[in-house]
């Protein structure tokens, strides 16, 4: 018997979830979601090679991306925990066009001091944790 109640259970909040999948956040009238992949440049492999100013221009980077989250621009933004010759940065925003993503990608700290290299990805959202 409870065996019975315990899947009538799971069976339940089974078919609740699967009713309400998680949706995006709102976008505001012509946003569209796109994603950048940062790759640092060959030079940066070598954890001895990195400048001063090399450290400057990643700790902006951050700080941008951080401003970003706070204006709702930025939805996510991290790195791969890999060797430094694999490792990528992800960068998913909001923008309204191609033209004002590319800008974004471009302004960026890393890639306007050729710290990184950026590459720019459309980016269809599905799914998104609450």
């Amino acid at each position: 018997m409870k065996f019975s109640l315990l899947l009538a259970c799971l069976a339940f909040t089974c078919a609740t979830f699967a009713a309400e999948p998680a949706t995006p956040p709102p976008s505001p009238v012509g946003a569209k979601h796109f994603l950048i992949v940062l790759k640092l440049v060959p030079r940066l492999y070598d954890q001895k090679a990195w400048t001063k100013e090399d450290r400057a221009t990643v700790g902006a980077h951050f700080q941008r991306l951080k401003a970003g989250v706070a204006e709702g621009k930025v939805l996510l933004a991290g790195r791969t925990e890999e060797a430094l010759e694999v490792t990528m940065g992800l960068i998913i925003f909001k923008a309204p066009n191609e033209t004002a993503a590319r800008e974004f990608m471009n302004g960026d700290p890393c890639v306007a001091a050729g710290v990184m290299t950026a590459t720019l990805h459309p980016y269809g959202l599905a799914l998104m944790a609450k």
